[in-house]
């Protein structure tokens, strides 16, 4: 098996913390390790960095190189630019097929959500190998525990293996009704973003369904016969369409199975998803430097200052040397339009 990281993102909803120069993903958000190092290491049971490949961008090589000294030198794959998730496999898939690994099993993983029960995940992945074996397209749907509205939902059909559903149908992201009837019904699971395939039959999907992306990895292939695998391939990678692979592949396809698992997952989405991880004291605070609190809770609070609150509930507050973000809770996923609204101001000193 490989695994396949990708790790292009930027973090927009976790600034000012997280930056162009530090995303979230190499930050050190719950432990003494950053998330992509906590993401590696989580397979480290099953695999090791040899059959480990991260994709991102170019301006990351340093920071991955620091975060995963481990990681062999011909196992980045680099993007020429963020195009969403379909574009970023299809490439990956071609890479690794000309390396000579196109009939193994490819377990597809962002680089930074949590997951508390690795035992249970390790496990996972023993499953999809096999439903991946048999020529499926497998995705991990995590079983909800209450009605989310911020992620997309798979409905699940037939049993097709111990633990293998058929997939029914992909779902938007529910207003919190609908949200609450998915729950009810049992067979709906939040979509998690990570997936298992054969590399073969994953391009073979993308020639059916994607025929504008497939189109592209030709030309890329044809480069690469010429020039090798570093040759500029931004051209004809910036052609495809920016699209994740749910819509292009998943939500067409055929074959396509979940499994579903209940390992304490999070994909670590805002500030407000870190605060609900997070240590709290009594009052449901968390506070990252000494501190007094007076009749204030369920604040998380980010900075090295003495920290004094009073009155005060349900804030976050991020301070680094340069930048201050003040928010309550409730509003922290609006804090990619700050990013928004500083580029717009010219202010790229604070990116």
């Amino acid at each position: 098996m490989i695994a396949l990281i990708m790790a292009g993102g930027s973090g927009t909803r976790f600034w000012p913390l997280s930056r162009e120069i530090t995303p979230k993903q190499y930050l050190q958000l719950f432990a003494e390790k950053t998330m992509i190092q906590k993401t590696v290491e989580r397979l480290f049971p099953i695999i090791g960095p040899e059959s480990i490949y991260i994709v991102s961008t170019e301006s990351q090589r340093p920071l991955i190189h620091d975060n995963i000294p481990s990681l062999p030198e011909g196992n980045l794959i680099v993007e020429p630019v963020g195009k969403n998730t379909a574009p970023c496999i299809a490439l990956s898939a071609a890479y690794l097929k000309r390396l000579n690994r196109g009939s193994e099993s490819m377990f597809i993983l962002p680089s930074d959500h949590i997951i508390i029960e690795e035992e249970l995940f390790q496990k996972s992945i023993k499953t999809a190998i096999k439903a991946a074996n048999e020529g499926n397209l497998v995705t991990f749907g995590i079983k909800p525990d209450y009605p989310a509205t911020g992620y997309g939902y798979i409905e699940a059909g037939k049993e097709t293996a111990k633990g293998v559903q058929e997939i029914t149908n992909f779902k938007e992201k529910p207003d919190y009704k609908t949200a609450k009837s998915f729950l009810n019904a049992g067979n709906y699971f939040w979509n998690s973003g990570m997936f298992m395939w054969n590399i073969e039959t994953i391009l073979d999907n993308y020639r059916i369904y994607a025929p504008e992306i497939y189109n592209s990895i030709k030309k890329i292939e044809k480069i690469w016969d010429k020039e090798g695998l570093d040759a500029d391939i931004s051209r004809e990678y910036k052609a495809m369409p920016k699209v994740p692979v749910d819509i292009a592949i998943m939500e067409r396809a055929e074959k396509r199975v979940v499994i579903p698992v209940d390992y304490h997952w999070s994909d670590v989405g805002s500030w407000r998803a870190v605060a609900e991880l997070s240590e709290k004291d009594e009052f449901e605070n968390t506070i990252k430097s000494r501190n007094v609190t007076i009749d204030s809770n369920g604040n998380y609070i980010h900075t090295n200052k003495l920290v004094a609150v009073i009155d005060t509930d349900n804030l976050i507050v991020i301070d680094t040397p340069d930048a201050l973000l003040i928010t309550r809770k409730e509003s922290a996923e609006r804090v990619k339009d700050i990013v928004t609204a500083i580029k717009e101001k010219g202010w790229d000193e604070y990116l």
